[in-house]
């Protein structure tokens, strides 16, 4: 069991801190019944979190406030599309708040989905996914998605320098790129609105 608690940590480590999962994500490599045990092994010691039922994730930690920090609502919202086999896409507002364009503090994190209508508790926080039909979803990427959403709520005519660059603070330069080709499809003004958010500073 602990070449296999050893195995699975270090693929769970290898995406990341802040990544969310679920059992679905490792059982092309182990069976199940190993991967249950040693989840629960590895959660029992603090190397991965249970965020909410049948959903883990590898807690990010601030050096600057000396604790672990709350999970990331938009990884545990694909580790819940994954899981369940769903396509997703973040709602205006919601994009807004990851991106740290809102200042209301959230009641819950909408998602819409091809899934059926259902809402979790992520450790305190509400996320909820509403059936509908999905418009962008055709993006590869979950950043270019949560971006054109941001936009697209904001509007064209709220789109200022200050706003590129909280967008900009929040997204990892490397990935500047591939949203570039992943939004080239785009409404000329979105992809007008992207090219100064990836643009090279």
């Amino acid at each position: 069991m602990k070449n296999i608690s050893e195995s699975i940590c270090y693929f769970v480590a290898g995406h990341g801190r802040g990544w969310a999962f679920s059992s679905s994500d490792l059982a092309g490599r182990f069976a199940r019944q190993q991967i249950d045990n040693a989840l629960s092994d590895l959660a029992e010691t603090n190397k991965i979190r249970r965020v909410a039922r049948g959903l883990y994730d590898y807690p990010r930690f601030s050096d600057l406030l000396q604790k672990t920090l709350s999970p990331d609502i938009d990884e545990v919202a694909y580790a819940y599309a994954r899981k369940f086999s769903w396509r997703i896409e973040v709602s205006g507002e919601s994009a807004l708040n990851l991106l740290g364009l809102s200042t209301q503090i959230p009641a819950q994190y909408v998602y819409l989905s091809d899934g059926p209508s259902k809402g979790y508790d992520v450790m305190g926080v509400q996320l909820t996914f509403k059936k509908s039909s999905l418009k962008d979803i055709g993006f590869k990427h979950r950043e270019s998605t949560l971006i054109v959403q941001a936009i697209k709520a904001l509007g064209k005519e709220h789109l200022t320098a200050n706003v590129f660059a909280k967008i900009r603070e929040q997204i990892a330069n490397e990935s500047f790129a591939k949203i570039l080709r992943d939004t080239q499809g785009s409404t000329g003004w979105i992809y007008d609105a992207i090219k100064q958010i990836c643009k090279p500073i």
